[in-house]
């Protein structure tokens, strides 16, 4: 059998160590990586290889030749521009006239290969993908099989709430030739996101091979190329190491020089004629390169030290990793996560601070103390996004300098010319991130409209009913005070998919801006607040009939949270022919509105609309996306009650329409819906998938069950201005006060906890439950859904934390508590 070594890799998120080599040609234990592939092909008989090259191809193929020396015949596939996986396999279709074996050239593994190919062969397989059990399987593309092995889902990199098991993609296969039947050759194709899913969809065999044991790593980032280094010297992996072992799982290749006082504590490796000078010290997991010197007294801890360079006396490198031909002089420190890149030079006592990244061929000067990377630089954050944007404390993580990277980045993912609109809140913090994005957009030959402060609502409508092609919005973060989120929208005003999410976190990281010349720099233009608010005001006017509410005369209590929408809410209430009691009304720029004071607040409108005998108390949250309701009885609403009451209002005035909400939301939905022939859909609760439903057909109204409604008529965007308007009209429409619809609800009893849960345990959580309530499980749409009859819970792991939701239904309050607290219990116990 043949095999094909895929090695165009760029690494990316390796860089800066990519910069000057391919991916596969990272060294681990004394090897590049891609060596390694190569020794356990020849282990399993496999000595015909293709290798698929094409980001500094020269380099692999200067280093692996025609492959004699290393008892193989190597042949070379070159992409001019990449073509994904399956289009560059595709390029050495020729070559591949029997079932042939595809593995990458950047990943560390020891699996069986034998066994799978045996397997295929048994299985009648068209495609067998190799498959294994990681902590984290976000990066990956998740694999669900059925008990015969036979593929039957795939989710390429998802979300944590579509984790259903961490049973990931290795990107191992063996494949018959007919595959290259499904697509045409030089034209960009994937193997996973888009061949495999096809074949599963025409039902051809197509099986997945768990391997029971043997070891896997995907060398793709930094943290990742650390532990294979130290996984490959504990033994971990079944890999040839080409030193001998001294004692004390020291590794010494020929010609190395270790002085008698040195202290070395395994595991180390040392390669070929590097020296160990008197009184140094180094602790493994380490690896020393070629003609490397670690200087007198010199600390080495669980650091990696690339060829020919210097650790000078003194000097302490702390989970650390320095390139090729780099001095690294007296004194100087370098701490956890630190990465000096090829030929560079820290000079004597200077501290290189965690997580800084420096480039190639750069010089840091004695004494100084670098605290963020040098030229291309890389954040230490797990991602850029959050569910909410790009969240980060105040002048902390979120300061004007990384605000101007943000920009740039994103202006980078969009053609030159196009325009962006710019908005923010009330807070000075606000501005003064805004304004460092100002500056960033520009540079890479973007237009900014700036609109100034209005709604977050208001600012989706003028980006989508613009040419705007995408939108920013800054705002002090409505869950904590010292936080500030920045939210990034597409040209229909909705948040940016995850795609475009992963190329700006891409451009980032790298910092390989688009940086246009003086004369294609984008302009900045200022608009004024009747120009945006009134575009606006204009479809809202469309689609709310005042005439119905001015006949009502609501008498309201209105809290509004020192939000923007004082710009527009007043004359809207004044149309409406509301009497309106306001609270909270001045736009102070150091107001925040944290979510600890909603509490109190609620608690503050409710007794006033109470004394006061009004219609309703309404709060509305500082971006103008949601609402919060008390009733003409003085009851505070929950979100979920709130999601009820207006999906039975809406309902009831369209007929057979679609309302859709997440699939938290409690059952009694579906009985609203059949009272007036509707249909309720459920969806993920992430507020991007909401909206997103919006656009879908028949869909008339979307609630997420804490506050915010969507009404596709305006716009596919959460508007809490809309919803009080729409609320009112309802009310008035029907004869209705707020207390009877409310007691027109199907009861329903609801619980909701947490679980804590490491990060390395989420992804085998979920394959476990998935696979034990398999016969239970409701359709999949977010996390695990467990239908029990007349109850039920849902298992979400959260997006940002390391957590789970525990969500439960059942017949009495009772009894959704302890279905919650059961299944957080087994939550627990799967973490074991």
């Amino acid at each position: 059998m043949k095999a094909v070594v895929m090695a165009g890799g760029e690494g990316s998120r390796l860089r800066p160590l990519t910069i000057q080599r391919p991916k596969p040609m990272v060294p681990i234990a004394g090897k590049p990586v891609m060596e390694h592939i190569l020794n356990l092909l020849k282990r399993h008989g496999i000595t015909e290889v293709v290798v698929t090259v094409q980001y500094l191809a020269s380099n692999i193929e200067d280093y692996f030749g025609n492959g004699s020396q290393f008892g193989m015949r190597i042949t070379y596939s070159r992409e001019n521009e990449p073509l994904g996986t399956a289009g560059s396999v595709k390029n050495a279709e020729d070559q591949l006239t029997e079932p042939f074996l595809v593995i990458s050239g950047d990943a560390l593994t020891d699996y069986d290969l034998t066994e799978v190919i045996k397997y295929h062969n048994e299985k009648k397989s068209l495609a067998t993908l190799l498959l294994a059990h990681v902590h984290n399987p976000l990066e990956y593309g998740v694999i669900i099989t059925n008990e015969d092995g036979h593929i039957t889902q795939f989710l390429e990199k998802p979300s944590w709430g579509e984790v259903f098991s961490d049973t990931i993609n290795t990107g191992i296969y063996v494949l018959d030739p007919k595959i290259f039947t499904y697509f045409e050759k030089n034209k960009q194709f994937d193997f996973s996101q888009e061949l495999f899913p096809m074949m599963l969809k025409q039902g051809d065999p197509i099986y997945g091979y768990v391997a029971p044991k043997g070891y896997w790593c995907d060398v793709g980032n930094l943290s990742e190329y650390m532990r294979a280094n130290a996984e490959a010297l504990q033994g971990l992996v079944d890999i040839d190491i080409p030193a001998k072992n001294i004692g004390g799982n020291i590794w010494c290749e020929e010609g190395v020089e270790i002085a008698s006082d040195a202290q070395l504590y395994g595991p180390i490796y040392l390669a070929h004629e590097c020296k160990v000078k008197p009184g140094a010290i180094i602790h493994g997991p380490s690896t020393i390169g070629h003609y490397s010197i670690i200087d007198e007294r010199a600390q080495v801890d669980r650091s990696i030290v690339w060829n020919n360079s210097y650790i000078g006396e003194r000097s302490e490198l702390r989970g650390a990793i320095v390139g090729s031909s780099t001095s690294v002089k007296g004194k100087a420190v370098m701490f956890e996560g630190s990465v000096i890149g090829d030929n560079s030079s820290i000079q004597e006592g200077a501290i290189i601070q965690p997580n800084v990244k420096i480039w190639p061929d750069k010089e840091i000067e004695a004494g100084a103390v670098i605290n963020t990377s040098i030229i291309w630089g890389s954040q230490g954050r797990r991602s850029l996004f959050s569910r909410h944007g790009v969240t980060g404390l105040v002048n902390i993580d979120i300061t004007p300098e990384f605000a101007t990277r943000l920009g740039a980045a994103y202006g980078a993912t969009l053609p030159r010319g196009s325009v962006v609109g710019l908005n923010r809140d009330d807070h000075r913090t606000s501005r003064m991130i805004k304004r460092g994005i100002n500056a960033g957009l520009p540079s890479a030959g973007v237009d900014v409209n700036d609109i100034n402060q209005v709604p977050l609502p208001v600012a989706r409508y003028f980006i989508r009913n613009t040419d705007a092609v995408g939108g920013v919005h800054v705002r002090v973060s409505p869950y904590d005070p010292r936080a500030v989120d920045i939210k990034l929208f597409d040209q229909n005003g909705l948040d940016i998919n995850k795609t475009t999410e992963r190329k700006i976190e891409n451009l980032f990281f790298r910092e390989d801006y688009r940086r246009v010349y003086l004369d294609e720099i984008g302009a900045i233009e200022v608009l004024s607040n009747a120009e945006v608010t009134g575009r606006y005001l204009e479809g809202f006017n469309s689609i709310v009939d005042y005439e119905a509410v001015r006949k009502r005369k609501f008498q309201l209590v209105v809290d509004y949270a020192h939000s923007s929408t004082i710009q527009l809410l007043p004359q809207i209430f004044d149309k409406l022919g509301c009497e309106v009691i306001v609270l909270n009304t001045t736009a102070d720029d150091l107001s925040t509105g944290p979510v600890d004071d909603e509490g109190r607040s609620m608690q503050r409108l409710a007794a006033v609309t109470s004394a006061l005998n009004t219609d309703m108390g309404i709060r509305i949250d500082a971006g103008g996306e949601r609402i919060s309701l008390v009733d003409d009885r003085g009851r505070v609403l929950d979100g979920m009650k709130m999601l009820a009451v207006m999906a039975s209002l809406y309902l009831r005035a369209h007929r057979g329409g679609t309302v859709a909400v997440p699939v938290t939301a409690p059952s009694a939905l579906q009985h609203i819906a059949k009272r007036y022939d509707g249909y309720i859909q459920h969806t993920k609760v992430l507020s991007h998938a909401l909206m997103t439903a919006a656009s879908r057909e028949g869909v008339v109204m979307v609630g997420d069950g804490r506050g915010g409604f969507v009404f596709p008529a305006l716009q596919p965007a959460f508007d809490g201005m809309l919803a009080i308007a729409k609320l009112l009209e309802l009310l008035s429409t029907f004869d209705m006060r707020l207390s009877e619809v409310v007691d027109d609800l199907p009861s329903y009893y609801m619980s909701t906890t947490h679980v804590t849960c490491p990060w390395e345990h989420k992804g085998k959580v979920m394959r476990i439950l998935s696979e034990q309530y398999r016969e239970r499980r409701a359709k999949p749409i977010d996390g695990i859904k467990i239908d029990l009859g007349s109850e039920w819970v849902l298992v979400l792991p959260d997006a940002d934390n390391p957590l789970f939701h525990v969500v439960a239904e059942s017949v009495s309050s009772e009894q959704a508590q302890a279905l919650a607290e059961k299944y957080a219990r087994v939550v627990t116990g799967l973490q074991q």
